[in-house]
C-alpha cells in the first residue's frame, strides 16, 4: 500500500513539472519569462510584473490548455476504470455506451447549421454536444433495463448500436455540409483537440470530474465487490442494480461534459487503467487516484506531442492517443486470457 501511495505522490510531482514544461513549449519566450509569469499569477512574487505578451501567451493561452488536458485525461482515466469494473471487461472504456458518438452528432448538427435557427440560438457547441451524449445514453439505458435488473450484455450491445447510429448521423451531416471551412473545423474537433481551452471553459469539466472522482472513491468498497460478479457482490450486501445505475449516471455526466469540452479523445480510458493496475493492483481506493494522475499526465504529454510534431501546425490530440492506444489494444487482444478459440 505504501508503494501505491508513493506512486501517486510521484505522479503528482511529475504532473506539476509537466505543466511547467507544457507552458514553456511553443514560441520561444525563454524559461525565465515563463517562470516569472507563473510566479506573478500564482502570487509567489507579487512584485514581479511579467512582460504583457509573455503573460498573455503563458497564462491565457497555454495554461488553460494544460489544465484542461489534466482534467480531461484524469476524468477519462477514472471513468475507464469504473466502466471496466461495471462490465467486468478490460476492453471497456468511457465511450463504450455511445456517449461520445451522441456528443459528436450533437456538435456536428449545431456547428454545421442543421438545427432549427431558434434552437441554434439557445445552444452552444459544447451544450449541443452534451445534450447529444445525454440523449444517446438515455436511449441505451432504456433499452438495457428491465423491471428488476440492468443487463450488462444488453447495455453493451445497445451502446454499440447507438454508437453506430450516431456515427452514421455525423457522417451524413458532414457529407452534406456545403461549407468546407466549417467541415474542417468540425472534423478537427471530432478527432479531439484542446485548442479551444480558456479559463471560462474550465469550471464545468473540472467540477464534474472532481465530483465524479469523489463519488467513485466513496463507492470504492462496492466497486471492489463488483469484481467478484453480481452474485458475489450481492452476497456481500452490495445493492448491485442501484450501483450499476449510479455508475452509468456518473459515466454519462463526466464523459458527456469532457467530450463537450475537448471532443472525443480516444484510448485514454483504455490504456491508463491497465497500466496503473500493474503497479497498484485492483483495489479502487488506490486505483482511482492513480488513474486520475496517470490519465492527466498521459494526455498532457500527448497534447505536447500534438503541438510539437509538425513545426507549422498542430495535430488533433486524438490522433496521438490513437497512435499509442491502438498497438496497446492489439497487444491486449493477443493476451492468452482473451483467446477462446
Amino acid at each position: 500500500m505504501k508503494s501505491a501511495w508513493l506512486l501517486v505522490a510521484g505522479l503528482t510531482v511529475l504532473v506539476l513539472l509537466s505543466v511547467v514544461l507544457a507552458v514553456s513549449v511553443g514560441e520561444d519566450l525563454g524559461r525565465g519569462a515563463v517562470l516569472r509569469v507563473l510566479r506573478h499569477r500564482l502570487s509567489f512574487d507579487a512584485g514581479a510584473v511579467p512582460d504583457p505578451t509573455a503573460d498573455r501567451i503563458v497564462w491565457l493561452l497555454r495554461m488553460p490548455r494544460a489544465v484542461l488536458a489534466l482534467v480531461v485525461g484524469g476524468g477519462l482515466g477514472i471513468i475507464g476504470a469504473a466502466m471496466q469494473t461495471l462490465v467486468r471487461n478490460p476492453l471497456a472504456e468511457p465511450y463504450i455506451l455511445g456517449i461520445s458518438s451522441g456528443a459528436t452528432a450533437g456538435a456536428s448538427l449545431f456547428y454545421l447549421g442543421f438545427l432549427p435557427p431558434l434552437l441554434s440560438k439557445a445552444l452552444s457547441m459544447p451544450l449541443a454536444a452534451f445534450l447529444g451524449g445525454l440523449l444517446s445514453i438515455t436511449i441505451v439505458y432504456l433499452v438495457a433495463r428491465s423491471a428488476t435488473r440492468l443487463s450488462v450484455a444488453r447495455l453493451l450491445l445497445a451502446g454499440v448500436a447507438m454508437a453506430a447510429l450516431m456515427g452514421s448521423v455525423t457522417s451524413f451531416i458532414t457529407f452534406s455540409s456545403p461549407d468546407p471551412d466549417k467541415l474542417r473545423a468540425v472534423l478537427f474537433w471530432l478527432l479531439g483537440s484542446l485548442h479551444r481551452a480558456t479559463w471560462s471553459l474550465l469550471p464545468a469539466p473540472a467540477v464534474v470530474t472532481a465530483a465524479g472522482l469523489v463519488t467513485l472513491l466513496a463507492l470504492a468498497r462496492p466497486l471492489d465487490a463488483m469484481l467478484l460478479g453480481d452474485e458475489g457482490a450481492r452476497g456481500l450486501g452490495v445493492p448491485v442494480e442501484a450501483l450499476k445505475r449510479i455508475l452509468i449516471i456518473v459515466a454519462a455526466l463526466v464523459t458527456g461534459t469532457l467530450v463537450a469540452a475537448s471532443g472525443a479523445i480516444g484510448f485514454v480510458g483504455l490504456i491508463v487503467p491497465h497500466a496503473v493496475r500493474s503497479f497498484v493492483g485492483v483495489t479502487h481506493r488506490r486505483l482511482l487516484p492513480a488513474c486520475f494522475f496517470a490519465g492527466a499526465l498521459f494526455l498532457l504529454w500527448a497534447d505536447l506531442a500534438a503541438r510539437a510534431l509538425l513545426p507549422s501546425q498542430e495535430l488533433p490530440v486524438g490522433i496521438i492517443t490513437a497512435l499509442c492506444g491502438v498497438p496497446f489494444f492489439l497487444v491486449l487482444l493477443r493476451r492468452s486470457t482473451y483467446d477462446h478459440g
